[in-house]
């Protein structure tokens, strides 16, 4: 009974290990975009700046100022980015109340690979030379992944009018066909139905874009996952689709 008991575990050990090893993350393109207001008129320096999941910096989105000695008054960002501009929207010390727009295409610094869905910090920075070390800051997290978010941070003065939006690139495939497929019920207990032609692969992801699963049956149990909402990503003739499903 024990040798039983013993061999039970190894084969739980060892299908536990492969279930982990067989999981991978997505990594969804799209594009992030940070807009805010700074209204001042005495020159001043301005960075927006990403950070990944594990909290370490990613990538400077966009830095203003050129002078290098007054870097440092950024605090946060020169902190966290070590000044580093690569692949950056850079200009010259601006002077005046402007609207600024800051694009990120989810790759890594050396923009060469979009990197894995998750929640990544976006922050903001301005100081003068009237401020010093006294910089005005605005952080916050959003989620990469295959649903479009909207975020709206409490602002600091002068620095308002703040609005970060992350927008998958499968947002602008076209409507008409995304509605040539369903999945029902929704939300579900167990069983859900994916209906439509041509569907070439279903997959099921977290709400993060994190892989859990892929089958070509249009008939799938979720009975196994927890509670909680869920993606389904078709592969069609005509696209990629997402449709979202609440597991209850």
């Amino acid at each position: 009974m024990k040798k039983i008991f013993i061999t039970l575990v190894l084969l739980l050990t060892i299908f536990s290990a492969f279930a982990q090893e067989s999981v991978t993350t997505a990594t969804t393109d799209g594009t992030l975009t940070v807009t805010a207001t700074v209204t001042y008129s005495n020159p001043y320096y301005y960075a927006v700046w990403i950070k990944s999941p594990s909290g370490t910096f990613l990538r400077t989105l966009t830095m203003y100022g050129q002078t290098s000695k007054y870097y440092s008054d950024l605090t946060h960002w020169y902190s966290e980015s070590a000044a580093s501009k690569t692949n950056a929207t850079t200009g010259a010390t601006k002077s005046s109340s402007g609207t600024y727009s800051s694009t990120w295409n989810g790759k890594d610094q050396a923009n060469s690979a979009i990197v894995t869905d998750g929640t990544y910090t976006v922050s903001i920075e301005m100081t003068s030379e009237n401020y010093g070390t006294s910089s005005k800051y605005i952080t916050t997290t959003i989620d990469k992944g295959t649903s479009s978010v909207t975020i709206t941070p409490t602002v600091v003065s002068p620095i308002s009018n703040v609005t970060i939006k992350w927008i998958p690139a499968t947002t602008a495939v076209n409507m008409v066909e995304s509605d040539k497929y369903s999945v029902y019920p929704n939300p579900t207990r167990s069983t859900i139905y994916v209906s439509g032609f041509d569907i070439k692969g279903i997959d099921i992801l977290t709400l993060n874009g994190k892989f859990i699963f892929t089958t070509n049956n249009q008939n799938i149990d979720l009975s196994t996952l927890p509670k909680g909402m869920y993606v389904v990503r078709l592969t069609t003739d005509a696209g990629i689709f997402f449709k979202k499903i609440e597991k209850i």
